[in-house]
């Protein structure tokens, strides 16, 4: 104890302060010291898990089958039935046609089948006559000298022409009713109907046009709209994850507030040469008529690897200027690994790096965690 000089007994002793200097690097040192345990007083494990995730994807929906309708044989249009938007099901009459040469066509070739028929009567009544006098010259043949051999070779010739004749003009008849049903089988076509259950989505006549099978104007064109076709180009690196029968989710601008979903049913097998794109069909049913041909709808289109990833906390990735890494528990001791960052998926991230299943990484990393420095359990 020290009593300054000059001062009366009642002041205060002063107790001597140790130097400073020695004080300022203790606090320093523990708290780094404090610090660096609270960056590595949590480890987690390095996680192999199947990558799954979604990238959005442009699509164009389709409609399942479309066809555009012609005329096959020349004729004016009479009527049309539908309009651009009519709901029609299959065999329903659209457009009919009328073809006044091809009616006189038809009548001609019957005139010709009713002629054929006649000369086939007349050569088989022929024919029976020609018989008849054989049979009678033949059985009158047995009584010897009655007949003369030569009378009866003439008869047999004469009924083996004319069954060679009747031959003939049975199958000049046969190809006469040929021609008739052919020319009726062009009429029936003069009636056009729907080959499937869809919507017109065109109409291109009107009464009075004339139409024919060298017009490179449709009639009308037909689209199916219950049933379309989704064809989403996939990126050639993620062509390996396409599971065929996958349900896939999308959406499109005019209804962004609902979610439809395709199924996976037809693939290309082959890249587009300029896009480096697979197309990938996909089903989808338009039960309520919401969807049309010509949306371009969003697909959230699910990427799945052929192989296992490996996960880290996100905490656990330290980026800085030079290097992108994790911090390595090795037997006690941090080691840096350098690792590429991959997909997120929730609070995990994928890495890539000379990393394992179960290599144990600090959860919360910095660079402030010196490489080779203790790590504590």
């Amino acid at each position: 104890m020290m009593r300054l000089s000059g001062q009366s007994g009642a002041d205060a002793p002063v107790r001597a302060r140790p130097p400073g200097r020695a004080f300022v690097p203790v606090c320093l040192i523990l708290a780094f010291a404090a610090f660096a345990r609270a960056q590595t007083s949590g480890l987690a494990p390095v996680v192999s898990k199947p990558v799954s995730r979604t990238i959005d994807l442009p699509g164009e929906l389709l409609p399942f089958l479309t066809v555009s309708l012609h005329a096959k044989v020349p004729g004016y249009v009479e009527r049309v039935l539908v309009d651009r938007g009519s709901m029609v099901r299959q065999g329903d009459f659209l457009v009919e046609l009328s073809a006044p040469e091809l009616k006189a066509q038809i009548a001609e070739a019957e005139s010709q089948v009713q002629a054929a028929e006649s000369d086939r009567r007349q050569a088989e009544a022929q024919l029976a006559a020609l018989q008849s006098t054989f049979e009678r010259l033949k059985k009158a043949a047995e009584t010897p000298g009655a007949v003369a051999g030569n009378e009866l070779i003439l008869a047999e010739k004469q009924v083996a022409a004319t069954q060679e004749l009747v031959r003939s003009r049975r199958q000049a008849a046969a190809a006469a009713q040929s021609v008739v049903e052919a020319r009726k089988e062009l009429e029936a076509y003069l009636t056009i109907t729907a080959p499937f259950d869809g919507v017109v989505t065109d109409r291109f006549v009107h009464p009075g046009a004339l139409a024919g099978p060298g017009a490179d104007t449709p009639l009308l064109v037909v689209q199916q709209v219950a049933h379309l076709r989704l064809v989403v180009p996939v990126p050639e690196e993620d062509v390996g994850g396409v599971a065929a029968g996958a349900s896939v989710p999308f959406r499109v601008p005019a209804y962004p507030e609902r979610k439809y979903s395709g199924t996976v049913a037809r693939i290309a097998h082959a890249l587009d040469p300029k896009t480096r794109t697979m197309a990938v069909e996909l089903d989808v049913f338009n039960r309520d008529g919401s969807l049309a041909p010509g949306m371009y709808p969003a697909v959230a289109w699910p990427v799945r690897s052929s192989h296992p990833a490996l996960f880290v906390p996100r905490t656990s990735v330290v980026t800085t200027t030079e290097r992108t890494f994790v911090v390595r528990n090795h037997d006690g001791r941090a080691q840096w690994v350098d690792v590429k960052k991959g997909a997120a998926d929730g609070d995990l991230i994928e890495v890539i790096g000379n990393l394992h299943p179960g290599d144990m990484v600090v959860r919360r990393a910095t660079d402030e965690v010196r490489e080779g420095a203790a790590i504590p359990h």
